[in-house]
């Protein structure tokens, strides 16, 4: 449904996006992950034929964006980060405008469709102007739907809202999915985990990995991240098990225990257990977990550069991740 091949994109002397390659298949959500500014607005500006490529190629549904591009935006539904909508029109009135904009037969018709769709039909009267966020964002997401489009492409659409709402949207995704091809770029790990069906992780412009969460965890994990647990006070823990041949680093201490990440293909286990047993430490538990995917992608893109990642996790969903046209 979507392809890419050598996508590179320049802003003057400055590389956004270089020789980017993957496909998305008819049907799955496909999370486009990276920190800010590694090059997701461009390529997805790109793909809706809203700029063209300095280099490669990109097609959705055969049809190239560039050569194509009405062919593509016909087949293609755009959510930007910051949803332009008309404050002083009723839900109802602005999807309304939207369909004749598009010219679009049976437009009150299809307007109804896809309140129901996104689960507003309660709001089609209301003013936008008195809606929340959240209730933006799935304007917003009604809007990209109205066309019936084949490809659903959503640049950061949980940024911003509270947790009630970013459920609320992440559910609309899925549901939305089961019948469209998805796309959404997101610095924010956990909601990949949750929603997509395979990741592409970019840094600087480049993609550095691609899997479903669950293979991206499996295969790139290297080492076994411990988890080591202790009846009462822990002190001096750290310093025990740091010494033993395969400890990679500690990951995390806390008071009754500690997380470690062992060397690739090196099971210390059994020799931190002696080794906290001769201590005369309580031993509680003791058992590898695997990395998570946020572990993954700092290693990632430390292996990289050492960039800034702008990451944030799902306690910081509400904080102010921007990436604009020139930044990304």
């Amino acid at each position: 449904m979507i392809q890419v091949e050598g996508l590179t994109k320049d802003y003057g002397a400055r590389r956004a996006i270089e020789d980017l390659s993957f496909q998305v298949g008819r049907g799955e959500i496909v999370g486009f992950l990276g920190p800010n500014g590694a090059g997701k607005t461009t390529t997805m500006r790109i793909l809706c034929g809203y700029m063209p490529p300095t280099a490669g190629k990109a097609s959705i549904a055969g049809f190239d964006v560039i050569e194509q591009s009405l062919e593509v935006r016909k087949r293609v539904g755009y959510v930007p980060e910051t949803v332009p909508l008309y404050p002083d029109m009723t839900v109802w009135e602005y999807l309304k405008f939207m369909a004749d904009l598009r010219h679009l037969p049976d437009a009150e018709d299809k307007v109804d469709d896809v309140l129901e769709l996104v689960h507003m039909e309660a709001r089609a009267e209301g003013y936008i102007s008195n809606l929340s966020k959240g209730m933006r964002q799935r304007v917003g997401l009604a809007q990209a739907l109205l066309h019936q489009p084949e490809v659903l492409i959503l640049d950061e659409p949980t940024i911003g809202l509270d947790p009630a709402q970013v459920f609320e949207v992440r559910n609309l995704i899925r549901e939305i999915g089961r019948e469209r091809t998805v796309m959404l770029s997101t610095h924010i790990l956990p909601e990949a985990q949750q929603v997509c069906n395979r990741v592409l992780i970019i840094n600087k412009g480049r993609i550095v990995a691609e899997d479903s969460p669950e293979q991206l965890q499996a295969r790139l994990s290297g080492g076994m991240r411990i988890a080591l647990r202790v009846a009462g006070e822990a002190s001096g823990l750290a310093e025990l098990i740091t010494p033993i041949k395969g400890v990679n680093h500690i990951l995390e201490v806390r008071q009754d225990g500690l997380d470690l990440l062992s060397d690739p293909g090196v099971d210390v286990r059994p020799e931190i257990a002696r080794a906290v047993v001769n201590a005369r430490y309580e031993l509680v538990e003791l058992k590898s977990i695997g990395l998570s995917l946020e572990e993954i992608f700092l290693q990632l893109t430390r292996e990289e550069s050492s960039i800034e990642t702008g990451l944030v996790t799902e306690s910081a969903l509400a904080d102010n991740g921007h990436e604009g046209e020139t930044n990304a």
